[in-house]
Formats: structure tokens, sequence, C-alpha cells
């Protein structure tokens, strides 16, 4: 039995998600009360499917302090048995503005005495009890919308089975760190082929920017002390039931030395870890 908790702040992409899961099987339902969460597992065995695929999305709409027994029933589902992750999606919070602005919907919670800023901000706080729970934290800042679809198809639509997801992210830190990594690595002590004039229009992902990286010895250092580090720790979380890794890799600007950090890492791992995805923060802007 698998059953997907969808959640997050509103605009952060919870529809999309749900729809790319309904079209790979699932049995969605949107906006579900928190106190219907328990009645889940019946539902669960007596559905049709073998073996029976669930998603549902939570969000603000529900009682007063609802939100605040999550935690708990999360618990008793996994107790229980059910193969139970949680998903919470979130947006930098000028994004959100800007969405609501430019499309002109009302967010949940806003109102004559409360401003659209006022209850992006409020309901971030109003959904702590669901982010403390989650297995897993996307910040869909960066992605478009079919960004956001491949990523969950990565995620939750393969078929290897009780196999943990590495993702190895590159970003820029002058565009703020991640915050859905797990792990952030700091690469900007390494050469820069930025100021190679004749690199600068190439990134990591390019041919004359490896050649300019891969026989550095101190490229060569890093890339093999994050894999030494990965390789000792992944299997203690791996035992601790952990289904999801994000390990960011940070340069200046997230277009170079990142880039080809995480690329390099992402080859060297396939093949001996089942679950492995790259993405490149900056370059899908």
């Amino acid at each position: 039995m698998k059953l997907i908790i969808i959640s997050g702040r509103s605009g952060s992409g919870k529809s999309s998600v749900l729809n790319t899961l309904e079209d790979e099987g699932f049995y969605c339902v949107d906006n579900l009360p928190v106190s219907l969460l328990s009645q889940l597992p019946g539902t669960l065995k007596s559905h049709s499917q073998e073996p029976p695929k669930m998603a549902v999305s939570i969000d603000i709409r529900n009682l007063p302090g609802a939100l605040n027994t999550f935690p708990e029933l999360i618990k008793t589902l996994k107790n229980q048995g059910i193969d139970c992750q949680v998903l919470y999606l979130d947006t930098d919070s000028e994004k959100l503005v800007s969405r609501y602005s430019s499309t002109r919907r009302k967010h949940p919670l806003s109102n004559d005495q409360t401003s659209l800023r006022e209850a992006i901000e409020q309901e971030q706080s109003l959904l702590k009890p669901v982010l403390v729970s989650a297995d897993l934290k996307i910040d869909t800042t960066p992605l478009s919308v079919h960004q956001i679809r491949d990523l969950i198809k990565q995620t939750f639509c393969t078929d290897s089975k009780n196999a943990m997801t590495v993702l190895f992210q590159s970003f820029g830190f002058k565009n703020g760190i991640p915050s859905d990594a797990d792990y952030i690595f700091d690469v900007r002590c390494l050469p820069n082929p930025f100021w190679d004039e004749t690199l600068r229009e190439f990134n990591g992902l390019d041919e004359p920017v490896g050649n300019f990286l891969k026989d550095d010895p101190m490229v060569i250092e890093m890339v093999d002390d994050i894999a030494t580090f990965v390789d000792k720790w992944l299997p203690r979380f791996e035992s601790a039931q952990r289904s999801y890794m994000t390990i960011a890799i940070g340069c200046t600007g997230g277009q170079h030395r990142s880039v080809y950090i995480c690329k390099t890492l992402g080859e060297h791992f396939t093949g001996r870890l089942e679950r492995i995805q790259v993405r490149h923060r900056e370059l899908h802007k």
C-alpha cells in the first residue's frame, strides 16, 4: 500500500503534483480534511488496484486547529504498515505574491482585514505541523510546471522498491541556499572557469569547462571527498528509513563548478545507487 500526502503553501504547485500522480495511476483526492486521514487504511485495503496507490492533498483549508493533529496521525498510519510519504512544497514568498497578483486569484486566508502578503506568511506558520512531518521538501521557486511534473515522475513513479532517492543539486550562493537541501557543500574554493573569458559563455555541462576542471587536483580531491562522505553515511540514513536525500553543491553563480561537480557525482553513483537524480537550479531559470 502506498500513500503520498502532498501539502505546502497555496500556489506552490500542489495541483500540478496531484495531476501528475493521477496520470501515473494514483487514486487522487484534493483538499482532504485532516480528520479523514485515519480512515484511509480501510479505503486503501478495499481498493481494487494491486498494490493500491493513493495520493491526497492537504492544505490550509481545514478546520481551525486540525493541522495540529497531523504529526500524530502520520505516525499512526505508518505504525499500521502504510507506506506513507509526506511531500511538502514551498515557494519563495515574493514569488507567491507575484503569482497571486498576476492571476488575480484569492488566497484562502486573505480577506478585508488580511492582506495577500500577510495571508502568505500566516499560512506558512499554520502549516508548520505538516512541514515537520515531511519526508521530502521541494522548493518549486525555480521550477516550471513541466519540470515539477518530471521531478515527481522520477521520484515517485519508478520501479525501484525501498530504495532511497538521492538528488545532487547545483546552485549559486548569490541566489540563496536551497531550502530543501539536507547537505550543502561549498565548492567556491575551486578554480573558477568564469575568469577565463573563453569559458565564461559555457556551463559545467559543456566539454570546455569539463576539460578545465577535470584534471585539477583540488577538483579531483573535492569530488572524492564528497563521494566518500555519501558512501559512508547514506547506508546509515537508509537504515533509519529515510526515503530521500538532497545533496546541494554550491559555487558563486551556479553555472560552472557546482554544475560540473554535480554532474560528476551523478555519473559516479549511477549504477551504484538505484535512484539518482541530478538537477541544476540556476540552469533551469
